[in-house]
C-alpha cells in the first residue's frame, strides 16, 4: 500500500435511510421526570437532537466542510490511518499532531488547523498540522487483529509521521489522545520534541495520607472524582468490558448512537455538569453521531477502551504513568473538565514537565469550547520548546523540527 488522497462522500440511500430510521425510531417508557438528566439523557432533550438531525441538520454541508481539508489515507502495520494534512506555506512551520479522544473525532480540530498552519500574526509560530484518526474511529478502518491498545495506536502514529516525512515535532492530545500523545514521546524520543496535553489524569501516590496534604482546592478536585467514578463513569464500564453487546444496538440505532454521544458532549463541556446547555453546539454534536453512524464505528471505537481499560489495573497503568518521556512536557488544565489533575501529583509522573497553564471555564473539548485560547496555547508551547538548532548526531548539525520530500508529495 501506499499513501492515497482521501474525499469523504456518504451515499445518498446512506443518508435517506438515516432519516427514515430517525422518523421511525421506537421510543422507551422512561421513569421519572422526562426532563431529569439523573438517569441519562432525558426524552425531551433526544426527541429534539433526533428531530433536528432528520429534519435540519445537512450531512452534506459537514461533508464539504470536512472536504474542505486535504486528507490522505497513510499505511501504516497492515492497516491505514485517515489523516487530515494541513502543511502551512511558512517555511517554518513546526509540525504538530493532534489526537482526539471519544466520543469526539478529527473532527474536533478541524476548527482551529488553519490557524495553526497560517496565524493572522506572521510572528507567532506556524505549523504543519496533522490529525490522524484512531484505528476504528471514523474514516481509519479498524484492524482485524486484537491488542490495539494505546502504546499501539501511539505505534502507528509514529509510522505516519515517518511515512509522511516528518522528523522532530510536537504532539498535543486530549482524552485518549493523552496517553496516545505520551506513548509517542516513549516510543518515537528522538523525533517527539514534545508533548502538549489538555487532559491529565494523576491519582494519590500515597492514598489517603497524600489526598489530606492537599489544599482544599485540589481536595475538591479529589472529591470532584470521587464523585464522579461513582455516578457517572458507565459508558467506561460497557465499553471496557462488554463493547459488542453494546455495539448491536448502536450499529442499529441512530438514536441510540446519537444519545450515547450527545450525552457525553453535554456532561463533558463547560458550564460544568449544566447538562441542558453545552458550550459545544448541537449542529457539531449530531455531526460527529453521524460519523460515527456513517463510518459503523459505534463497535470498533470502543475496542480501544477493551484493550486499554479492562480492569482497573489496566485503567491505572493506562493513564497513571509514570512516563518514560525525554521531551518537555506541557499542561493545560481545563477547569471545567471532568478530569481535573492535581498539579503537585504531576511532577513525579512526568519529570520533563516544563509548563501548567489553566483554562477555569472550559471543559473537556478546548478546541471547540475555547479555539483562539488553545490556539494561543500551542503556539507558546511551541516556542518554549524550540532551541535554535539541535544536533541528532556528531558533527551533524538541523533545525529541530525537519521534514522532507515525501511529505510535499502527499499533498
Amino acid at each position: 500500500m501506499s499513501i492515497r488522497e482521501f474525499t469523504v462522500q456518504v451515499a445518498d440511500e446512506e443518508i435517506d435511510e438515516v432519516r427514515r430510521r430517525l422518523h421511525t425510531a421506537r421510543w422507551p417508557y422512561l421513569v421519572g421526570d422526562e426532563n431529569d438528566w439523573d438517569r441519562g439523557m432525558p426524552a425531551t432533550a433526544v426527541r429534539e437532537a433526533a428531530r433536528y438531525w432528520a429534519e435540519e441538520f445537512d450531512w452534506r454541508e459537514t461533508e464539504n466542510t470536512i472536504n474542505l481539508f486535504p486528507q490522505l489515507m497513510v499505511p501504516v502495520s497492515g492497516t491505514e490511518v485517515h489523516v487530515v494534512h494541513l502543511p502551512s506555506p511558512r517555511t517554518d512551520a513546526v509540525p504538530l499532531v493532534l489526537v482526539h479522544g471519544w466520543p469526539s473525532s478529527f473532527m474536533e480540530f478541524l476548527p482551529i488547523a488553519r490557524a495553526l498552519a497560517q496565524p493572522a500574526n506572521p510572528s507567532a509560530p506556524a505549523f504543519h498540522v496533522v490529525v490522524p484518526s484512531i484505528p476504528g474511529y471514523g474514516f481509519s478502518p479498524h484492524p482485524d487483529t486484537p491488542g490495539w491498545d494505546t502504546r499501539r495506536v501511539a505505534q502507528a502514529f509514529v509510522e505516519v509521521m515517518t511515512e509522511l516525512d516528518y522528523h522532530h515535532y510536537l504532539v498535543h492530545g486530549g482524552d485518549w489522545g493523552s496517553p496516545i500523545a505520551l506513548r509517542m514521546a516513549e516510543a518515537a524520543p528522538g523525533d517527539v520534541r514534545g508533548v502538549h496535553l489538555s487532559m491529565l489524569a494523576t491519582f494519590p501516590p500515597d492514598g489517603a495520607a497524600s489526598v489530606a496534604a492537599l489544599s482544599p482546592e485540589d481536595q475538591a478536585k479529589v472529591n470532584f472524582a470521587l464523585e464522579f467514578e461513582q455516578v457517572a463513569t458507565g459508558w467506561r464500564k460497557i465499553q471496557s468490558t462488554r463493547p459488542h453487546t453494546l455495539a448491536y444496538g448502536l450499529h442499529d440505532s441512530p438514536v441510540g448512537q446519537l444519545a450515547w454521544i450527545c450525552e457525553k458532549f453535554r456532561e463533558w463541556s463547560a458550564p460544568g455538569l449544566v447538562l441542558d446547555r453545552s458550550t459545544v453546539s448541537l449542529e457539531f454534536q449530531i455531526a460527529t453521531a453521524a460519523l460515527y453512524w456513517f463510518t459503523g464505528t459505534a463497535s470498533t471505537s470502543a475496542e480501544l477502551y477493551f484493550e486499554s481499560n479492562r480492569t482497573d489495573a489496566d485503567f491505572v497503568a493506562t493513564w497513571g504513568g509514570p512516563w518514560a518521556v525525554s521531551a518537555p512536557v506541557g499542561v493545560l488544565e481545563l477547569g471545567q473538565d471532568v478530569v481535573r489533575p492535581v498539579q503537585q501529583w504531576a511532577q513525579p509522573l512526568l519529570p520533563t514537565l516544563r509548563s501548567w497553564r489553566v483554562l477555569p471555564d472550559v471543559g473537556h473539548f478546548p478546541a471547540l469550547e475555547a479555539p483562539d485560547a488553545l490556539v494561543t496555547e500551542l503556539q507558546t508551547f511551541a516556542t518554549e520548546t524550540s532551541p535554535p538548532v539541535a544536533v541528532d548526531t556528531p558533527g551533524r548539525t538541523t533545525t529541530p523540527f525537519t521534514h522532507g520530500t515525501k511529505r510535499q508529495r502527499a499533498v
